[in-house]
């Protein structure tokens, strides 16, 4: 149902819609002068930066023979659109750096996330109730 706040055309929006309201508040600060506008700019920053890191995920800290790698990996056990789901998931969640380190069989944050995502992947759903 909310599958679309995932895609990389949303962060985006969101990105340019994040940046229009910190040059209003900027703008409307110098007119102003009121304090609000400068809780209103912190706040957005944070967002700005919040959306910004699974993005930055992806498409920065990924090489691509890192990815190919992975990908080759998984379509060994499983078919190549759940392998499609599941590691745009992990690119976006983890840098490389991080998914080089992370003891996968140990480490119970990567398990829940694993789990969640393969339901997901599977189409199983959850739900929310």
């Amino acid at each position: 149902m909310f599958a679309f706040y995932e895609s990389d055309w949303f962060t985006i929006t969101l990105e340019i819609l994040f940046l229009l309201f910190i040059i209003y508040d900027t703008k409307r600060y110098f007119e102003t002068k009121k304090r609000e506008y400068l809780l209103n700019i912190a706040l957005t920053i944070g967002f700005f930066f919040w959306a910004l890191v699974p993005f930055y995920n992806k498409y920065y800290s990924w090489q691509d023979r890192d990815k190919v790698s992975l990908i080759k990996d998984c379509v060994v056990e499983h078919n190549q659109s759940y392998c499609d789901c599941l590691d745009d998931k992990v690119f976006k969640e983890y840098s490389f750096e991080d998914f080089k380190h992370l003891n996968r069989t140990k480490d119970k944050d990567y398990l829940e996330f694993f789990s969640d995502v393969d339901k997901e992947c599977r189409g199983i759903d959850t739900g929310w109730f």
